[in-house]
């Protein structure tokens, strides 16, 4: 049966390919992507879908603007509502809290509200393991979907909220919702500020990698259609009400990661740089997903090296995408030095 589906965020790293990955199986649905095209936002990463018959519309908009997703939402009449849309730059959070209260919070609440008001089949929750905060050096436990949640930084923090706020929509109103909490993602389409992708770029330019701390952080490391997958996995047949974990059973220390990609490019680990640790920077996450995998038959089915092969291309393979992207990044920089106020000279 065709649905009509709202990707909030899907201009976004991971929503532009849920994008592309639920236009492509799903051929009778109708998708709306709805974007603020912040800086991570990126219309270029959905410019093979806009304009494709009637299947598709962008829509520019923000999710914490209340009237603004109750007429949306009036007009268009949903049957899925996908929830990407949000502030997820851990380093902002701790300049600019704020704006992450007001989007990832405030503007899930609205979702959910407009949601519920116009009887939406099922609203999915994109989330992420940060909110259960830190197993700690040396730990040899994992994240599983019975973890205490226990943010560490602002954006971890409006992540957990939002989630609490779907979960109570499910046990106040018996809204039909379903929540993912996932581990790193890598891939098309990421922002040239993320790990995998900005180290990519300074190790080909040859370029000091500036590592955090003494690079012991570990992360689990998920391919982002692996996450795709399962999305579309718990949509389908997860269970109403019901958080799953999706993990790519990759787990690896920053400095493992850099020096995987030195080698993959064959270059020196002279280039290795060790810089002052972030605030707040929690040690290790390990996802346990063998809920989904166990109960849904969801299982990554892309290795780390298959997945690093597959970046590299597609970036190497984009270049004009990466070029526009990085001085969309200049200029925005450059507007933000400029508005700051002249100070006095002594």
């Amino acid at each position: 049966m065709a649905k009509k589906v709202l990707i909030t965020g899907g201009a976004g790293f991971i929503g532009s390919n849920y994008a592309h990955y639920h236009f492509e199986k799903y051929p009778t649905d109708k998708i709306v992507v709805l974007d603020k095209l912040t800086y991570a936002g990126n219309l270029d990463n959905l410019s093979d879908l806009v304009g494709v018959e009637d299947r598709f519309k962008f829509v520019q908009g923000d999710i914490s603007d209340k009237k603004f997703i109750e007429d949306l939402f009036d007009a268009e009449k949903f049957d899925l509502v996908v929830n990407f849309a949000a502030e997820t730059h851990v380093d902002r959070s701790i300049t600019e809290p704020s704006v992450f209260v007001m989007t990832n919070v405030v503007g899930t609440h609205n979702l959910l509200e407009a949601a519920r008001d116009t009887a939406v089949a099922r609203f999915h929750q994109i989330s992420t393991d940060e909110v259960y905060g830190d197993l700690g050096i040396g730990s040899k436990d994992f994240f599983t979907e019975k973890t205490a949640i226990a943010p560490n930084c602002p954006y971890a923090a409006s992540k957990a909220s939002a989630d609490l706020l779907v979960r109570s929509y499910f046990e106040t109103f018996e809204m039909p919702v379903t929540i993912t909490r996932c581990s790193n993602n890598y891939g098309p389409y990421q922002f040239p500020e993320k790990l995998i992708p900005y180290f990519f770029k300074l190790i080909t330019e040859g370029k000091p990698v500036p590592v955090y701390g003494d690079g012991l952080n570990v992360r689990d490391w998920l391919y982002v259609i692996d996450h795709c997958r399962a999305i579309d996995t718990v949509i389908c047949d997860g269970r109403i009400g019901d958080v799953y974990n999706v993990g790519g059973n990759n787990e690896k220390t920053n400095l493992e990661i850099t020096k995987i990609l030195l080698e993959f490019l064959g270059k020196s680990e002279d280039l290795i740089t060790y810089v002052d640790d972030r605030k707040a920077h929690d040690r290790r996450y390990a996802i346990d997903s063998s809920k989904l995998q166990t109960e849904l038959g969801w299982k990554p089915s892309v290795t780390f090296k298959e997945g690093i092969a597959k970046t590299f291309e597609w970036y190497q393979t984009h270049q004009d995408w990466v070029k526009k992207l990085e001085e969309r990044i200049v200029e925005r920089k450059h507007k933000v030095v400029s508005k700051e106020p002249l100070k006095a000279s002594r």
